[in-house]
């Protein structure tokens, strides 16, 4: 992942400004238009299917209260047929014993038991299976019982409350509903009692379920005692477009059909496609009633709008790349010319600046003030370098004036020398001892192989400068030092302990009495070396602690200027802050009559530590 961030970046960054512009404009405008384009479609699609569900809640109870009308006409013939009486005994007599009989019968009750049947046009066959020897059969209305099948149906049937619907009837049944009732029980002649057939064609009971061709649900008729069995319109569309996956799509549903929980709808997925299914289940029919939908065509519309979407989208952003393009190439057109300038700069030409075509009062765009600042740029780096040559010059001239001052330095050591031996001659310890002390001030002060010096060089440095003095002065100095040995080796700027230790000597003995030094060196969380020069003379006043505080705390980058008596502790601080940061410095606390202690805070990383 780290490895594919890291390439991103590189292409992103080798890309040219026009693609970095293109890709900020499509990620700014288009992506968020397109995002927002593909919310408000999944917000279309979410809208569409509650209300396809709910329209297909509504045609799934329409069809329930439909079929549940048409059983409760079959049921009432039902109840008129079984109310005459005189037809039905008439059936269950010896209908062969008497012709005249049997001729009115067939003239009166069975005319009527006709009419009753024509009457209602869903009806298309009504029958009688009658278990009578001296049964007469009249079809399709009275047949033996002999007939019918399964001769033990009765039994079932007995148990369901003496009626019972069957989608597909007993015989001929592919196309047909059955009604089945018992008439009579058996009587001392029957085996088997009586039983009623009412059918009715799938066409006149199912109807409107089998003239609907079109329209986002398909309507389905499963019933629940043979799985392979459905009533349906194979004209319709959804069932033209499953072709042979129908029954792979019919089976799926029907095995989450529920007759107890009715739980609307269920999903079913055949194929790479989705179904919706809302259903019921009428129970006189043991059947359910069952709408199913295709998750593809109720998104048809939605599905087609991402497409549009997608096309207006790559449309702008086309345009967008246009425009982009176009722009960029007439912005950078004037950058190309500081591009050229820069070559020619980096091949060592100097002059090559940018003609801007501004007026002096003019400042134009962005691009011309980069090419001024460039021009400036380079009139800047020509003053430099003419400057860099002068210091070069200087530093030669300082080197050569180097080499004459020492040459003279070298004349006034070996006077220092006669004279330190003519007074070990005549037996003058002290004077000879202070002429040692300030040839050793001499050379250390006039000699600079560089800008640091080990710790131990500026420490014997302030040792024969405090015994010089005493001498000069008939003082009583005493330097203490109390530091690890590992920081004696220690890089420090040269001279920068010198200043504060002139300072003790100046100002901080009292006449005739003596002053201890104390030097202590630590080093603090490994960061800082602190150098602490104590004495316990006599102080500085408030007032002049006061403004000396204020001053070394001042991080104003005023100008470095001499005091009376040389570099004074101000300037040491100044210098220090300049070359080492912040961080570094001096910092003074005094309590008058009791001690002054000055504090020289440098970097710990020796390697880093630089002088002045």
């Amino acid at each position: 992942m780290k490895h594919l961030l890291t390439k991103m970046r590189k292409i992103y960054r080798n890309s040219r400004i026009s693609q970095k512009l293109f890709l900020a404009f499509s990620i700014m405008i288009a992506v968020p238009a397109i995002i927002v384009s593909f919310i408000f479609i999944r917000t279309q699609e979410t809208y569409l299917y509650k209300d396809a569900m709910a329209n297909g809640s509504s045609h799934v109870t329409r069809l329930d209260e439909q079929l549940r009308s048409r059983m409760d006409i079959i049921e009432s013939v039902s109840s008129i047929v079984m109310t005459q009486k005189s037809f039905i005994d008439f059936i269950h007599s010896n209908m062969t014993g008497d012709g005249l009989r049997l001729v009115k019968f067939r003239q009166n009750q069975f005319e009527q038991m006709h009419n009753i049947i024509q009457s209602n046009k869903m009806i298309s066959q009504l029958s009688f299976y009658v278990d009578n020897p001296n049964l007469y059969e009249i079809w399709p209305e009275i047949y033996h019982y002999d007939e019918f099948w399964p001769q033990d149906y009765w039994i079932p049937l007995r148990e369901e409350g003496g009626s019972a619907y069957r989608i597909f009837a007993f015989k001929d049944g592919d196309h047909t509903l059955s009604y089945y009732r018992l008439v009579r029980l058996q009587g001392q002649q029957q085996k088997h009692p009586s039983i009623m057939e009412i059918r009715v064609e799938h066409h006149e009971f199912f109807s409107e379920l089998l003239e609907e061709s079109e329209g986002d649900f398909f309507s389905v008729v499963m019933d629940r005692s043979n799985p392979a069995r459905y009533v349906y319109n194979p004209q319709h569309a959804f069932s033209q477009h499953a072709g042979e996956e129908l029954d792979s799509i019919l089976g799926s549903i029907y095995e989450q059909l529920d007759v107890l929980e009715q739980q609307s709808p269920i999903t079913v997925k055949v194929g790479d496609n989705m179904y919706y299914a809302l259903y019921r289940y009428i129970a006189p029919l043991n059947a359910y009633v069952v709408d199913i939908a295709s998750h593809q065509e109720l998104m048809k519309g939605p599905r087609s709008w991402y497409l549009l979407v997608i096309a207006i989208a790559c449309c702008v952003l086309l345009m967008m790349m246009l425009l982009v393009s176009h722009t960029t190439r007439r912005i950078f057109r004037r950058l190309d010319s500081v591009l050229a300038s820069m070559r020619k700069v980096r091949k060592g030409q100097l002059d090559a600046k940018i003609d801007t075509g501004l007026d002096e009062h003019e400042s134009g765009d962005e691009i011309d003030e980069v090419a001024i600042s460039y021009n400036k740029m380079l009139d800047e780096l020509k003053r430099l370098m003419t400057q860099v040559v002068d210091k070069q010059l200087i530093a030669k001239n300082a080197q050569l004036h180097s080499l004459h001052s020492q040459i003279n330095s070298h004349f006034l050591y070996n006077a220092l020398e006669s004279i330190r031996m003519r007074a070990e001659v005549e037996r003058q310890p002290a004077i000879a001892n202070a002429l040692v002390s300030l040839g050793s001030l001499l050379r250390y002060s006039m000699k600079w192989r560089s800008d640091t010096v080990a710790l131990s060089e500026e420490l014997a440095n302030i040792q024969s400068y405090i015994e010089f003095i005493n001498f000069m002065e008939s003082t009583s100095f005493i330097l203490t030092a109390d530091l690890p040995q590992e920081v004696l080796r220690y890089s420090i700027p040269k001279m920068c302990m010198q200043p504060i230790v002139e300072n003790v000597v100046h100002h901080a003995a009292p006449l005739g009495g003596s002053v201890n030094i104390q030097l202590t060196v630590w080093v603090e969380q490994d960061s800082q070396l602190l150098i602490e020069i104590r004495d316990d003379g006599a102080g500085v006043d408030p007032q002049t602690l006061a403004s000396l505080q204020a001053a070394l705390r001042d991080e104003s980058d005023t100008p470095i200027v001499a005091s009376k008596n040389g570099l004074g502790l101000e300037n040491v601080h100044k210098r220090l802050q300049l070359h080492y940061g912040k961080g570094c410095g001096l910092s003074i606390d005094s309590v008058q009559g009791d001690y002054t202690c000055v504090t020289i805070r440098l970097p710990w990383e020796n390697v880093n530590l630089g002088g002045w």
